[in-house]
C-alpha cells in the first residue's frame, strides 16, 4: 500500500515558496596557530555548497520523484548561484529564483576543522541575510511568477523560515487560490504560524508548536490539546507534529488525534533538514491519493532516512522504498 504511493509520486507537480538558503560548508585542514590571536589558522580543502530551507524541500521533492517548481529570493552571489545550479542540476525548475541585487542569498556558512589525527568538526557558523521586507518590485516579480505555476501544480508548500519571503500577499494568494482550486496546502512555519488561518495543513515541530501556542508541553496529552487548538484557530484539515525520537502526531479536522512512532530509532548521524524531507514526502505522499495518515507513515519513513545521513541531505524514492521495507498484504 505505501509502497505503491511512492511509485506514484514520479510526475506529481508541487510548487514550493519560501525562503531559499544556501549551506555553505568550508572545509579546513588545521595548520598552524594564528601569531595575532590564540586561533587556529586554517588551510582551506574544500567548499560545498547544499540547498537548505526551502531549497531543501525542493531538492527533496525532485530526488523523490515529483516535479517541483521554486519560488523564492537569492542575491546576486556566490550562494544564490549555487543553489540556482543544484536544483537545476536535480530536476527542479529554477526560474521561480527571482534574483534581488540589493539582497544577499540567505547562507549559512559552516566552517569544518581538522587534522592528520583528528576527527573534523564544526567549530563555527556564519549566517548572513536581510531582515528587511521584499521591496515591492521583488515582491510583485515573485507574486508574478506563484500566479503563471499555481494553475500547472497539484499542490503548494509555504517555507517560512522568517527571512520575509513569504510576505503577506504571497501568503493570502497562495491560500486563496489552493481553497479555490481544491489543490493541497501546507506550511511549515518556525515563527509565524497562527498567520496562515485557512491552510490545508500545518507542519510545526514540537518545540516550535509549544512557542506558537506559549506554552510547555509536560506530556503528550498537552501536546496534541495544542495541535487541536492550533487546527481549530487556523481551520485546518491537519496538524502535523514533529516529535524527534518519539515520532509524529497527526490532528485531523475529523477529530482524529493519530501517533506514528518512529520507524528506526538506530543510526541517527544528524535531524539537519529533517522536517523539509518530512514535508516533502507528507505533500507528494497526498497528491499521489494518499489518506493523511498513510502520508505522514511515509513521511515518517523518509525522515528517518534523512537522519542517518550527515548534513542537510535528500532521500531519493529508492532509499524509500527500502526503508518502507515488504509490507503485509491484508485480504
Amino acid at each position: 500500500m505505501l509502497k505503491k504511493i511512492v511509485e506514484n509520486f514520479l510526475g506529481k507537480k508541487l510548487l514550493v515558496i519560501g525562503d531559499m538558503v544556501a549551506d555553505i560548508y568550508l572545509d579546513g585542514r588545521i595548520g598552524r596557530i594564528s601569531r595575532e590571536a590564540p586561533v587556529l589558522v586554517l588551510e582551506q580543502a574544500g567548499e560545498k555548497i547544499v540547498p537548505g530551507g526551502a531549497a531543501n524541500v525542493v531538492n527533496n521533492i525532485a530526488s523523490l520523484g515529483g516535479a517541483v517548481y521554486a519560488a523564492g529570493i537569492i542575491g546576486n552571489d556566490h550562494g544564490g548561484e549555487g543553489v540556482r545550479r543544484i536544483l537545476k542540476k536535480n530536476g527542479a525548475h529554477a526560474s521561480g529564483l527571482i534574483v534581488d541585487t540589493e539582497r544577499p542569498t540567505i547562507t549559512k556558512t559552516r566552517i569544518i576543522a581538522g587534522g592528520r589525527a583528528t576527527v573534523s568538526q564544526q567549530i563555527v557558523r556564519v549566517d548572513n541575510e536581510s531582515k528587511e521586507e521584499l521591496s515591492k518590485e521583488t515582491e510583485d516579480k515573485l507574486i508574478l511568477y506563484i500566479k503563471e505555476i499555481l494553475p500547472k501544480v497539484d499542490g503548494v508548500i509555504l517555507s517560512d523560515y522568517g527571512s520575509k519571503t513569504v510576505s503577506e500577499k504571497v501568503r493570502n494568494l497562495a491560500i486563496k487560490y489552493a481553497n479555490e482550486h481544491n489543490l493541497f496546502s501546507i506550511v511549515d512555519s518556525r515563527y509565524n504560524v497562527r498567520a496562515f488561518k485557512n491552510i490545508g495543513y500545518v507542519k510545526q515541530n514540537d518545540s516550535e508548536l509549544a512557542a506558537a501556542m506559549e506554552r510547555t508541553f509536560t506530556n503528550v496529552d498537552t501536546l496534541k490539546n495544542a495541535a487541536v487548538e492550533l487546527l481549530v484557530e487556523l481551520d485546518a484539515k491537519g496538524v502535523l507534529v514533529t516529535r524527534g525520537e518519539d515520532g509524529m502526531t497527526l490532528a485531523e479536522s475529523t477529530g482524529r488525534v493519530v501517533d506514528i512512532p518512529v520507524t528506526d530509532k538506530s543510526e541517527v548521524f544528524d535531524v539537519s533538514g529533517a522536517g523539509d524531507t518530512s514535508v516533502a514526502a507528507f505533500m507528494l505522499s497526498l497528491s499521489a491519493g494518499a489518506y493523511p495518515e498513510d502520508a505522514v507513515k511515509i513521511a515518517n519513513y523518509a525522515a528517518g532516512v534523512a537522519v542517518r545521513k550527515y548534513g542537510t541531505a535528500t532521500v531519493s524514492a529508492a532509499e524509500l522504498l527500502k526503508a518502507i521495507g515488504p509490507e503485509q498484504v491484508t485480504v
